[in-house]
């Protein structure tokens, strides 16, 4: 920046009667942004806090069980549990795309209930997906039909047992879960259903999501993949009931500005503030 008194004094000179007076440039530099947890996120510092606690769990203790259920069990049973989990949530499934207005889904998984139940010696074989019947799983819940009719997610939540969630999800889990003990009773409503329940479904899911699980630790923010990972997904599968389309593409992050040359001019004090603000890391 260049100044000198005569500058100033002509600066302190009121113009001339019919004379425009020129722009002031006070030399100011305005950098502008936003602070704070990301609209939809509304409490990160403590779900960041929670998944950083819940993934040395998992490490620790998690990871190495689920692969011991897998490579401990045979298939065909380690199916077969998995089968039965399945079929329990039929019901919830059945009721929500009821609700939906989607019938002849609703009876899809009925059916494949009442198959299931009793050829497949219930639930351990999935008789009704094989060949020649052929129904399909179908897996619904109360979370869905709430957004179907409207309701949003709400805020992001990363919970030490739930893991990655909203409070929509969140309540229409607890929805799903409570529907066979308050609508049958026993033995659903005994405590050795709910361990073996949550114990079973929980090893699967982390089987099931074990390579993107892996993706998603490799990444240089893997608080905000998993969350941006799952409200996308979510989103999708809302869309997907109310037979709306949404781009599954993710625009590419803007590529980090190259230093200059070295025979280049150098760079003037607004270009390295401007340079400075776009790739100023992102602290939690």
């Amino acid at each position: 920046m260049a100044w000198s008194l005569q500058e100033a004094a002509a600066a302190d000179t009121p113009p001339e009667a019919g004379e425009t007076p020129p722009d002031e440039d006070s030399g100011e530099i305005v950098v502008e942004g936003k602070y704070g947890p990301p609209a939809g996120d509304p409490v990160e510092k403590f779900n960041a806090e929670s998944y950083r606690i819940t993934q040395a769990v998992d490490e620790a203790v998690i990871e190495p069980v689920a692969y011991a259920y897998r490579d401990g069990l045979p298939e065909p049973l380690r199916d077969g549990l998995g089968n039965v989990v399945k079929n329990l949530g039929e019901p919830s499934n059945a009721l929500n795309f009821l609700l939906q207005g989607k019938v002849g889904k609703a009876f899809g998984a009925l059916g494949r209930m009442a198959i299931n139940s009793t050829l497949g010696i219930g639930g351990l074989i999935d008789v009704a997906g094989k060949p020649g019947i052929g129904i399909p799983y179908r897996r619904n819940g109360f979370a869905n039909t709430m957004g179907y009719y409207g309701v949003g997610p709400g805020a992001y939540l990363y919970l030490p047992v739930s893991g990655a969630t909203t409070v929509r999800d969140l309540v229409g889990s607890t929805l799903d879960q409570a529907l066979l003990p308050l609508a049958v009773g026993k033995p659903f409503n005994q405590p050795e259903y709910a361990v073996t329940y949550f114990v079973v479904n929980g090893l699967d899911q982390r089987l099931e999501f074990d390579a993107e699980l892996a993706e998603i630790a490799a990444s240089d923010d893997p608080y905000a993949m998993r969350r941006d990972t799952y409200l996308a997904k979510r989103q999708r599968e809302i869309a997907a009931l109310k037979g709306e389309v949404v781009d599954e593409e993710t625009p590419a992050p803007e590529p980090a500005p190259e230093p200059p040359a070295p025979d280049a001019p150098p760079l003037s004090l607004i270009e390295q503030v401007q340079i400075t603000a776009r790739t100023a890391p992102v602290t939690r």
